[in-house]
């Protein structure tokens, strides 16, 4: 349900975000399906084919985050989350984009939220370069769908995701932005922060350099 106050709200945290970026000089932040994913909760079925947002009216909210966002030079991204009922298949990411109204306008894929949202990475081909503003590079084990959690995510190269094949499609499509590495796994949590950046690194270092062989 629509709840004007909650919305203005969230613009005002939206603004603050986009603040605390333009100062550290990151152009984008994300900007997830927040408050819209299905009875409250960010875990609902995504199996269920009824949205709780209208996208056209989702389209409307991201053009208005957007206008804010040129106050301080960030772009934010419709971001993909596959556990939502909203905004969860890269399609809806798309079409909110493309119904923005806005010339910058551009989606965040992950992914983990791809397969768990279930979309197919080979919806990926249908992208220009200009249309993807960061992408989240994982990898997950072979865990169906309706099971896997954020928890499981794994370092690139470690689980079962067609990763090649993804970079591949990237490279064909003629995307250079960035390659961003997210992770939830609590094991990682334990171990030191700089170990998992610079193994995180590595791994997708190693998964690019092997287009080349």
């Amino acid at each position: 349900m629509a709840d004007e106050s909650r919305r203005k709200k969230g613009l005002e945290l939206a603004r603050r975000y986009m603040d605390w970026a333009a100062q550290l000089g990151c152009p984008h932040v994300a900007a997830p399906p927040v408050g819209a994913t299905g009875g409250g909760s960010p875990r609902d079925d995504p199996r269920r084919s009824d949205p709780v947002t209208d996208l056209l009216a989702a389209a409307e909210r991201y053009h208005a985050l957007v206008e804010q966002g040129r106050r301080f030079g960030v772009i934010p991204l419709v971001e993909i989350w596959g556990f939502s009922r909203t905004l969860r298949r890269l399609g809806e990411a798309l079409f909110i984009a493309a119904e923005a109204m806005q010339p910058h306008a551009a989606i965040l894929p992950d992914i983990y939220h791809l397969y768990k949202g279930g979309s197919d990475f080979a919806g990926l081909k249908l992208l220009a370069p200009t249309a993807i503003g960061i992408f989240h590079l994982n990898d997950y084990p072979n865990i169906p769908r309706d099971k896997i959690t954020d928890a499981d995510r794994v370092y690139p190269g470690d689980g079962t995701a067609p990763l090649r094949q993804v970079l591949q499609t990237l490279k064909t499509l003629g995307y250079t932005g960035y390659l961003s590495l997210e992770l939830f796994n609590r094991s990682y949590w334990k171990q030191d922060p700089l170990a998992v950046a610079q193994t995180g690194l590595e791994k997708m270092k190693a998964l690019a350099n092997s287009l080349a062989s």
